[in-house]
Parts: C-alpha cells; structure tokens; sequence
C-alpha cells in the first residue's frame, strides 16, 4: 500500500513572530533588519528537508477585523503593536515563499490559524498526513488520526495522545478548556478564578462546557458554582472566540498546494540582497533538498 501523501501547513504569524524574538537583531549593510526572515527561510528549508512532504503551504493573518473582533471588541486588545522592524521584514518573507513557489494562504478578515484548521481537516479526509507547524496551542483542537502539530521551537510533535497526556480532555474539548480558564495570549476572558486544573476537572467530570453550565449546581464548590452560573454567558462567548473555523469558503485546493522546484537564481538573488552569505552558500553548493 502506497504511504499516504503528506502536507505541511506552516503558522507563518505565529512562525515569523517566534523568529523574530527567538534570534538576535540582525541587519544587512542597508540597514534593512533581517533576522526574522533568515530564521523563517531556515526553519522552512530545514522542514523542507526531514518531511520530504508532497504538499506545502504558508497560512498569513489576513488584513481587516475578524469575525472574532466583530463579536467581542477586546479580543488580542492586550497585544502590542507589531514591532517597526518585524514590519520591515515582512515583504521579504513574501519575496522568499514566493521564490520557493510555496502558496500563501490568506483571506481578508480571516485569522491564520482558521485557514489552517480549515485547509487541515479538508485535506486529512482527501487522505493527506497533515503536519500543522505552529506554537500555538488553538491548533490542537484539530488534531486527529490524520493531522498532527509540530512545535519546532522546542521539537515536539502533539498527537492525539499527546493532547491528552498534557491536558487530560481529548483534542476537540480544547474549546471548552480554553472558554472555562481563558486565555491571556488573545484576551479571551474565560471564568473568573477557573484555572487550567480547575478547568481539566471540570470536563473530565461533565465532558462538554455546555454540559458544565447546564449541570453547575453539583459542582461542590460555592465559589466556583456561583462563578459558572454568573459568567456562563461568558464562558459561551469564550468558547466561540477559542474555536477554530474548519468551514471557511477557501479558493484553494489540496493539489494547489502541491510542492513545486524553487526559483534558485531568485532566492540566491534574495540572500545576496539580505545578505544572507552563508545561506547562499549552501542553496548555491545544492545542500537543501527543496524540491521533489
């Protein structure tokens, strides 16, 4: 039996933000700041060569509010304007895929990581193996027999049954988890004094948030039962703003995504601009496998 193909989908916002913060400032002799992008080039390349994947993909936050902004207006209100230099250094990752000829993914209004739990759960019933590369703990909720998470940053692969092992409650409950403790990353406000323990208990002991509202008057607790029968609408709100879309209109097919050969004179061309010599050195000597 042939092996299944594989797709590798890449968080290219949360990917691109963990290289600029994870490496040193870096800047060519233009002044132009480089380091996010040669850590982005890298991690890609370097995936590229240990997956050998058939299909490959880059998913960007799209420009405009979200639907998630539209229902509840502090939602990533926490969150810093993007640095000036990550600005800078954005146009170049866009130059770079393109060079490889690896598709973007993005839609005006629409989050990075719903394209993904979309382009995800689409592909893993076409067949694919779907490797999801991001940090960011929303994506478990996908995960399945198909698809899995791969954290690059620290080396870890999340499975089904490593979503469990972790967090006590199986894939698809990370919505209720995330609506019951919150989540300070994107300011979704969860239930007040409900904790990632408190949390885990709870569904493990009435499975579904809606089961925990429904049933808040057996919690044993005082504080805790009057907190969830308060803030239950709330919590509701959480679960909707904590829950990915896998249903998005997007104009991609899983072929689209197939890998194709990059344009080496167009990527050198780019390393040497950046400055980049050591890249350029290794794509110029072919010691990245980038293509089929």
């Amino acid at each position: 039996m042939a092996e299944p193909r594989r797709l590798i989908l890449v968080d290219g916002s949360s990917s691109l933000y963990r290289a600029f913060f994870a490496l040193p400032p870096l800047s060519n002799s233009r002044g132009t700041p480089t380091h996010a992008v040669l850590g982005f080039t890298t991690m890609l390349l370097k995936l590229l060569r240990e997956e050998e994947p058939d299909a490959v993909a880059v998913a960007l936050d799209g420009p405009g509010p979200t639907r998630r902004h539209q229902e509840f207006a502090d939602y990533k209100a926490q969150r810093p304007e993007m640095p000036d230099a990550m600005v800078q250094q954005i146009p170049y990752v866009h130059r770079v895929l393109e060079a490889m000829h690896i598709p973007i993914l993005m839609l005006a209004g629409e989050e990075a990581d719903d394209i993904l739990g979309t382009v995800a759960v689409r592909s893993a019933a076409e067949g694919y193996t779907v490797i999801l590369i991001t940090g960011d703990k929303d994506l478990f909720q996908v995960v399945g027999e198909r698809v899995s998470v791969r954290d690059t940053m620290k080396e870890r692969i999340w499975g089904p049954a490593e979503v469990r092992e972790r967090y006590g409650i199986p894939p698809e409950r990370i919505p209720d988890f995330l609506a019951l403790m919150g989540d300070s990353i994107d300011n979704i406000p969860g239930v007040p004094g409900v904790g990632e323990k408190t949390a885990r208990d709870l569904l493990q002991r009435f499975g579904t948030l809606e089961e925990v509202l429904d049933r808040a008057s057996e919690v044993p607790r005082p504080k805790l039962r009057d907190a969830l029968r308060t803030h239950a609408g709330q919590a509701r709100l959480s679960k909707r703003l904590a829950s990915l879309r896998t249903d998005l209109a997007v104009p991609w097919a899983t072929g689209d995504l197939a890998r194709k050969a990059p344009d080496i004179p167009a990527l050198l061309a780019l390393c040497r601009e950046l400055e980049f010599s050591r890249l350029a050195q290794q794509l110029g000597q072919g010691q990245f496998k980038i293509s089929n």
